[in-house]
């Protein structure tokens, strides 16, 4: 689980798996604002040889209507045999961690150890923070974000925990641990040493910046600074990036897949988004994952 202790280095980490994975990145609002559609969606995915299905965290959006993630997930994970599923990614801050962990634990069992929990700072862009009167400002939710990781951890481990921290309380007895190892994921839309330090003490990064698309140079300086930071051992590393790669687009699209996984990325997302057509999205899904040359 995650752990936010700084360890030191001793070992090149395995940040590259043998073979890229390729999921589908996609917020569950506008046309995919329908538990049926979404359900769908991954269906057609797994059947076209995608390797996951990873969803957007909103509670309130411009493009209405709007579905929850966790509960889509599960429908998802009984219709569903092979694919990784996901959140992709879940604004900690936003929510108790207690609650988070049962949620994430849940959907761990009903899809049989595909589950992956990814997390991050959140953004107020359409007020999933200051509409509801909670904590908007980036500081704060980021110390919300680094103790909630460790009520997560504790809640999965089943030991005896006594946690009084700054913002959580959580007291409870020693119980059967969590049937599988939830990978945690930590997604950043910049490279402070904090963020990257919290992504090393966990499972994968999903370097996600606001303005441009990642470059495979940009994504190796990255990694790099990951290491400095403490991964250590041989221990997987996911490294997720997003984007357009699917020949499928009806518009020209041009990115370096080949070398971003050379640079270390192990999963691309290809990224569907709110304001593309239903069709146009299905067939992309119906293409399958796009081809590295």
């Amino acid at each position: 689980m995650c752990s936010f202790r700084r360890p030191k280095i001793s070992r090149r980490p395995h940040l590259t798996n043998a073979s890229l994975r390729h999921g589908v990145y996609l917020p569950p609002f506008g046309p995919f604002g329908s538990p049926a559609v979404l359900v769908d969606l991954a269906v057609r995915a797994e059947a076209a040889g995608w390797d996951g299905v990873f969803l957007w965290d909103h509670v309130v959006t411009d493009a209405m209507p709007i579905v929850d993630p966790w509960t889509t997930l599960g429908a998802i994970a009984q219709a569903t045999e092979r694919i990784r599923l996901g959140t992709m990614v879940t604004p900690l801050a936003r929510r108790r961690p207690w609650i988070v962990a049962r949620h994430a634990e849940t959907l761990d069992v009903l899809s049989d150890g595909r589950f992956v929990l990814g997390t991050g700072l959140g953004s107020d862009e359409s007020g999933d923070f200051s509409r509801f009167d909670e904590p908007a400002d980036p500081r704060t939710r980021a110390a919300l974000y680094d103790e909630g990781l460790d009520v997560l951890r504790a809640m999965w481990s089943g030991d005896a925990t006594e946690h009084d921290g700054a913002h959580y309380k959580v007291r409870l007895e020693r119980t059967t641990p969590a049937p599988h190892r939830v990978p945690v994921w930590v997604g950043c839309s910049t490279t402070k040493p904090r963020v990257l330090h919290r992504a090393a003490a966990c499972d994968g990064i999903f370097p996600n910046p606001e303005d441009h698309r990642l470059t495979p140079d940009e994504l190796t300086a990255i990694l790099a600074s990951v290491r400095e930071t403490g991964l250590i051992g041989d221990r997987p590393f996911d490294v997720a990036v997003a984007g357009n790669a699917s020949h499928a687009w009806e518009e020209p699209v041009e990115v370096d897949v080949k070398g971003l996984h050379e640079a270390g990325m192990t999963w691309w997302m290809e990224s569907l988004m709110h304001f593309d057509p239903l069709d146009l999205s299905l067939k992309i899904v119906d293409a399958g994952p796009p081809r590295i040359a």
